[in-house]
């Protein structure tokens, strides 16, 4: 399936292809775009779009897309709950310091962007620093 997103991606925009890619399509195809083409573009291509504004996996209600997708697609695994509190903590900026690793995670989306920032190539980067986040959540509900 295509999915499609604002281009330049930050936290939200690489941890969702990563749980996406992981968790709901292995076999996703991800777009990215100018916010103000992602409507018409989803349209034209059938992506579904995340991550943007006034679509249902964005944010609403006080969750990040990331979370937008768990709800949606019933992902409850601990690890990704967890995991869930960090990536939501580094996106949304009111609430940074309401996890102790999400300044860290958006230092890290902020050094990516700098060294990649060609979106694929950026996402493909980054989700190696997600899988052994993931593992490191998944030790934490453990214990």
């Amino acid at each position: 399936m295509k999915w499609i997103t604002r281009s330049h991606v930050h936290v939200d925009r690489v941890a969702c292809p990563w749980l996406i890619t992981r968790f709901v399509d292995n076999e996703a195809e991800f777009l990215f775009v100018p916010k103000n083409q992602i409507e018409i573009v989803a349209r034209e291509t059938g992506a579904l779009p995340f991550d943007a504004p006034d679509v249902e996996l964005g944010h609403h209600e006080g969750r990040c897309s990331f979370e937008s997708i768990m709800l949606k697609y019933g992902l409850t695994d601990p690890g990704l709950v967890r995991l869930s509190r960090i990536v939501h903590a580094a996106d949304v900026a009111a609430d940074i310091d309401s996890d102790p690793i999400a300044r860290g995670l958006e230092a890290i989306a902020t050094g990516f962007s700098l060294r990649f920032p060609n979106d694929m190539e950026n996402l493909l980067q980054q989700f190696e620093v997600y899988d052994a986040l993931y593992a490191w959540c998944r030790l934490q509900a453990t214990n």
